[in-house]
């Protein structure tokens, strides 16, 4: 298993430069942001233990793995597309929320994190299984901070909802995936830098509160997207100028979170 996931990470990292990544969440960039800001607020002891399953190698470099692998043409993977994920009605109140959240059928982003958690920490999984968890997960807390990975099925989480970026057609998943977070201009690690600037309440405050209060928080983001981004919008600076907050907030609240279910899993 340890063979397969080495081999098909050098056979997906070289297919990567010839496959578009539109339909990935928070793009390469994003998802390396939110990898690396976690890695610096890791526990003595999660560091230990997750070196034990990644060997020298960072939570940025294999932040991309699990959207990677949809270019298996194996099919080996094809199980976890929907992983990255869950569907939600527009303009629901907290509670109805999180009852709708808890209750969906089937694999989804929200049930898979809960199972990834408990294989991580499962001692009698071998280490290529805890590994590959591992690595799923620090995808996923990545997507769920990516706010139309909380979207709607018709829509398909805002990719069937097309609009021009500067001139140049696409949808707003993908403006949100890509085209945000590269407009910064910033390498993953740069990016990381000038966003990891909190207080020690800061930290806690995002951290100490429930999963699902993490999804609702970008559900209402979600929202808020789809009221201001209208089939057919032209975008340009004054979408960045509206929305740069959010990106921003929701990069560094993912890399927070993600340290903060590693530190727990590791302790």
């Amino acid at each position: 298993m340890n063979k397969r996931i080495t081999l098909l990470k050098a056979i997906v990292f070289s297919l990567i430069i010839i496959i578009p990544i539109e339909g990935f969440s928070w793009g390469v960039t994003g998802h390396r942001v939110v990898a690396e800001i976690a890695q610096n607020h890791l526990s003595r002891k999660a560091k230990k233990e997750i070196k034990k399953l990644l060997g020298n190698e960072t939570l940025a470099e294999w932040a991309n793995w699990p959207d990677f692998i949809k270019s298996d043409t194996t099919k080996t993977w094809k199980h976890t597309s929907t992983w990255h994920y869950v569907n939600m009605p527009g303009g629901l109140q907290e509670e109805e929320f999180i009852v709708k959240l808890k209750s969906q059928a089937g694999n989804n982003l929200y049930n898979q994190i809960l199972v990834l958690k408990n294989q991580i920490a499962d001692r009698s999984l071998s280490i290529e299984q805890r590994k590959t968890a591992l690595v799923f997960l620090i995808h996923m807390v990545g997507d769920l901070h990516q706010p139309l990975h909380i979207g709607h099925e018709e829509d398909l989480g805002g990719n069937r909802i097309k609009v021009t970026w500067f001139d140049e057609p696409t949808n707003i998943h993908a403006v949100w995936d890509e085209k945000l977070v590269d407009f910064q201009q910033y390498s993953y690690t740069e990016y990381a830098t000038i966003l990891n600037r909190t207080t020690r309440e800061q930290r806690e405050s995002w951290q100490n509160t429930s999963l699902e209060k993490w999804f609702y928080e970008s559900y209402i983001i979600a929202d808020k997207i789809y009221a201001q981004t209208p089939d057919g919008a032209k975008l340009k600076y004054r979408y960045n100028y509206i929305f740069e907050n959010d990106l921003n907030t929701q990069l560094l609240k993912g890399g927070i979170r993600l340290a903060k279910i590693l530190n727990e899993v590791f302790q």
